[in-house]
């Protein structure tokens, strides 16, 4: 039997603990900027292996060590945040970002307790890889979501790319999740047919379109990203918001005879829409008749509320509003009993407001663009509604909350899956980096350097057609998790029956 194989006395319960641990330092070196993306599945099939011996709080345990390990590692940009950028203190920063890390790694006990708990060891690897996605959607919505991070997201280079366009990240993370348990009943029950799964897992992509989608038209957009590269400390006072408008008024002028798109990023201007009016007026006079200019700004409606928006000058039809917002950072969870208790929850611009669900897409250039801004890219759904209706995709961001950290690496690589997902161009503008002009393969087609003030010119296509993912969305990896879940599930109902 699968359980008597996984036996204590082979992986005794401390070093399957540890082993969790590992695991999850394994799946942040699957991303960027390390991308050993072949680590996916071992980090998965040692969550697996001899998961089945134990308790259901034994289990929970051993999900809550993979899950420090993932988070502690995988996101310690937020003590950057927090620390550097929140004015908090060392030792408070160190708790919020363990409390932090302990709480989000909740979500790995409650997968793996729901796995001992309902599920057999029958057909124990379809289950495993079911729960497992089935829990990476949990944490995508519960309590506004944090799909970041999932199993599947570091596979936009990999063997395994080619099933993005048909399943989004939820089926990588499944296909992942399933070769890594097909690995351990391998090398620990030297089970030889799972090399025939294996195979068509990792070999089918070869016998799928390269490509789903193909360009509108012969003739490419011309577009510039800028990135101003201005200090995040300053960025809000009266000096730092004449360098920004000075700085990117001074960029524009250098690109605005060669293109005919010019892209700035989320909040380029640190103020508010009605105050940024005279220069964006400036800067537009300057403008080619034709082209379009767009940029990150704050609006303010009528009631008071601030939205964290996209706008544009020249020719620009439309504008949007952030619908999905970043807790602590754009809004604040009960604010009358926080606001005022630290400074980091007083940050400036951290009570906006969300925008309309099924914003139109904006138009610029004669082109339909989808918008995501800053953390919405990580957001698979959200984006593929986007592309839906859309050319192309533009994701603005302010990355310099991130600091000198691994988090603008992870947070580009997702925007490159959103790209090979939706068959279209991304176009990513950020505040210092990491600017890029994505392909519709998810292929970075020119990057702007780091923590410089840059510009980036290059050439993009509207795009036609829709990939199965942008026509179906998220749904049908989510059914396939459920569906691989259910004969676990018959048999402990007979079991208890």
């Amino acid at each position: 039997m699968l359980g008597s194989l996984f036996s204590r006395q082979r992986l005794p319960f401390f070093g399957q603990l540890l082993a969790a641990l590992i695991a999850g330092v394994f799946t942040t070196l699957t991303a960027s900027p390390f991308e050993l993306w072949w680590l996916g599945p071992v980090a998965a099939g040692l969550v697996y292996a001899g998961v089945h011996t134990l308790t259901p709080a034994q289990a929970a345990l051993k999900g809550w060590c993979y899950g420090v390990g993932l988070f502690a590692s995988g996101t310690s940009w937020v003590y950057v945040a927090i620390h550097d950028f929140g004015y908090t203190g060392v030792p408070l920063a160190v708790f919020l970002t363990t409390l932090f890390v302990t709480i989000l790694a909740l979500f790995f006990a409650a997968t793996l307790w729901v796995y001992r708990r309902f599920t057999t060891p029958r057909l124990a690897f379809l289950s495993f890889a079911g729960v497992w996605v089935l829990g990476e959607v949990l944490r995508t919505y519960l309590f506004t979501g944090f799909p970041w991070l999932l199993l599947g997201s570091s596979h936009v280079d990999s063997p395994l790319a080619g099933w993005a366009p048909v399943g989004g990240v939820y089926l990588l993370s499944l296909l992942v999740a399933l070769s890594g348990a097909l690995l351990a009943e391998l090398l620990l029950c030297r089970r030889v047919w799972t090399l025939a799964p294996l195979a068509a897992i990792w070999l089918a992509p070869l016998a799928l379109p390269a490509q789903w989608t193909q360009p509108k038209s012969d003739t490419p957009t011309r577009v510039a990203l800028l990135q101003g590269n201005l200090s995040q400390l300053t960025k809000w006072t009266p000096e730092g918001q004449r360098q920004a408008a000075n700085t990117y008024a001074g960029l524009t002028r250098r690109v605005a005879d060669n293109v005919d798109l010019i892209i700035w990023p989320e909040t380029a201007l640190p103020m508010a829409e009605r105050d940024a009016r005279a220069v964006l007026g400036r800067v537009q006079s300057n403008l080619a008749p034709g082209t379009a200019l767009m940029t990150g700004i704050v609006q303010r409606n009528k009631a008071g509320q601030y939205f964290n928006s996209v706008v544009g000058a020249g020719n620009v039809e439309g504008r949007y509003q952030k619908e999905h917002l970043v807790p602590f950072g754009e809004y604040l969870p009960l604010e009358s009993v926080l606001r005022g208790a630290i400074s980091f929850f007083d940050l400036p611009m951290s009570t906006f407001a969300s925008g309309e669900a099924d914003q139109a897409p904006m138009q610029a250039a004669g082109i339909a663009l989808g918008n995501a801004i800053c953390y919405e890219i990580i957001y698979p759904q959200l984006v593929a509604e986007r592309a839906r209706h859309s050319g192309a995709l533009i994701t603005v961001s302010n990355d310099t909350w991130f600091g000198k950290s691994i988090g603008p690496h992870q947070h580009l690589q997702m925007a490159r899956l959103r790209a090979l997902e939706n068959g279209r161009y991304v176009l990513r503008a950020t505040s210092n980096g990491i600017t890029a002009i994505i392909n519709p393969q998810g292929g970075i087609e020119q990057q702007a350097p780091q923590f410089e003030t840059a510009t980036l010119t290059g050439e993009f296509y509207a795009m036609e057609g829709l990939t199965p993912f942008t026509r179906l969305g998220s749904w049908p990896a989510w059914l396939l998790a459920g569906v691989l879940v259910l004969p676990g599930l018959v048999r402990a109902r007979k079991k208890t029956a």
